[in-house]
């Protein structure tokens, strides 16, 4: 669409607000509203101020004037407004130098997608990120100088199994058993119509979905897939995803966390990412009748991720709460190797279909904490990276990992432990990142600057509930 096509519909739908929205740099969508009658086609060229101060990871109060720039092929009716609501995604531009803005993570999407095709590696990006959560009834938590508590609650808890039932409902029993939620029919599954409802308001959107499910979490932990998209529009479509789910869990009264472990000794929630290179109609990763029929490019690729993966896990795994779902077990993918069907490897090649067009690798540490713009392009700088370089990642396993001999054990590298230790990955690994000046320099010290102080810190300064079940009585 072009600036005057938006004008003109938004005059022929009735729209009366048109609401602006863009991502700060941890990753939420923040917006503000225009009256329709004062938003015209200038917008599009000139832009429309805010305070960029006020954003987390933007400016300082000194420099905080700043431009919107809505993109006029981002657009989409709002599902959840009483009043008739155009939403933008918009870009960010600095309104001193007139230059889009180092610091939004949409545009080093838009860069990394530029730098692809410069780079003569393939012409176009795809992405298909798996983005799990929770379904809850209920969630708590406080934190003061003298007590600190979380408490979360669903009707679908096995610990609700023995509960009375409340406000003259009973207990119908059907709990989802520890990691047994993958996947039974309905009355088990209670979230059947909540997760269609999602889809089907995800695809008026514009947003394509392949399947919803229940995951293996007790307590509604849910899966639904997005068809796989270019780059910018992925990242586009998995704000629209985490904005349609939230709202549609609330008109059921319930709440929704993309939270990467919110659940004790339960599975947590992923986001599995599958990419594969295109060129001239051809998948570039694919090669019939190799390993997996994968390509040297795409064991390049590989490579490139396995060998960045520490530095990834910055972006992909962001914040302190990832490092309690990347441990051993619960299907967690920490081992640093690549497996056609092995689910504890960091890189699994699906092989459902045997087809060029299905042929893709799929990332399996991330998850949907991370900022989907910074996270899907650092990983196609990391597989560039791979090729450009001919890294070759270590041999596929096939075997269970779990039961390995420790001679075998002691050859598999892992994933960093801690978001500590990434931070640390990435001061120390992040070249790659700043080729076709995608990520700049001050977006990376501003990245490890605001997850040390106002993430690592801020947890580690708070005692654990736990700790006072091992040391009060020291």
């Amino acid at each position: 669409m072009t600036g005057q096509e938006v004008i003109r519909f938004i005059k022929e739908e009735g729209i009366q607000v048109v609401d602006l929205k863009f991502v700060d740099l941890p990753g939420l969508w923040q917006h503000f509203s225009i009256s329709a009658r004062e938003f015209g086609e200038d917008a599009f060229t000139d832009g429309v101020g805010f305070d960029g101060s006020s954003i987390r990871g933007f400016q300082e109060i000194n420099e905080s004037d700043m431009l919107l720039m809505p993109d006029a092929d981002a657009t989409f009716v709002d599902p959840f407004t009483a009043v008739p609501t155009l939403s933008i995604i918009c870009d960010v531009r600095d309104p001193v130098t007139g230059s889009l803005y180092s610091r939004d993570p949409r545009h080093i999407a838009k860069k990394a997608e530029a730098y692809l095709k410069s780079s003569g590696a393939a012409e176009r990006a795809y992405f298909g990120p798996e983005a799990e959560f929770y379904i809850l009834d209920s969630v708590r938590f406080d934190q003061s100088y003298n007590y600190g508590y979380y408490h979360l609650d669903s009707v679908e808890g096995f610990w609700n199994s023995g509960k009375e039932g409340e406000n003259g409902e009973k207990n119908l029993g059907y709990k989802t058993r520890y990691k047994e939620g993958y996947f039974p029919v309905p009355p088990m599954d209670s979230l059947q119509d909540i997760r269609s409802e999602m889809m089907l308001t995800l695809e008026k959107l514009g947003v394509p979905v392949e399947v919803h499910h229940h995951e293996v979490g007790t307590a509604g932990q849910t899966e639904i897939d997005l068809r796989f998209d270019t780059l910018t529009k992925m990242a586009d479509n998995l704000m629209k995803y985490k904005y349609v789910i939230k709202n549609v869990a609330r008109r059921h009264g319930k709440t929704v966390t993309f939270m990467p472990k919110p659940i004790f000794q339960d599975n947590g929630s992923g986001m599995h990412v599958h990419q594969s290179l295109w060129s001239n109609g051809s998948n570039l990763f694919y090669h019939k009748g190799s390993y997996a029929d994968l390509s040297e490019t795409a064991i390049h690729y590989i490579g490139g991720i396995l060998t960045h993966a520490p530095t990834l896990l910055a972006f992909c795994a962001p914040t302190t709460n990832s490092y309690r779902r990347l441990v051993p077990g619960y299907e967690a993918p920490i081992n640093l190797m690549y497996s056609q069907r092995n689910r504890s490897a960091c890189v699994r090649i699906p092989v459902y279909s045997r087809s060029e067009k299905a042929k893709r690798i799929e990332f399996r540490c991330p998850d949907p904490s991370a900022n989907p713009y910074l996270a899907l392009s650092a990983m196609l700088l990391a597989g560039l990276d791979g090729m450009e370089r001919k890294l070759t990642p270590p041999s596929p396993v096939d075997k269970d990992l779990y039961d390995l001999s420790p001679e075998e054990k002691a050859k598999v590298k892992s994933t960093p432990g801690s978001l500590e230790e990434v931070l640390h990955a990435l001061e120390n690994d992040h070249q790659f990142l700043l080729k076709g000046g995608v990520f700049t320099e001050d977006l990376i010290e501003t990245w490890i600057g605001y997850k040390h102080k106002k993430e690592l810190e801020a947890v580690q300064l708070r005692p654990h509930p736990y700790e006072f079940a091992l040391y009060f009585d020291i």
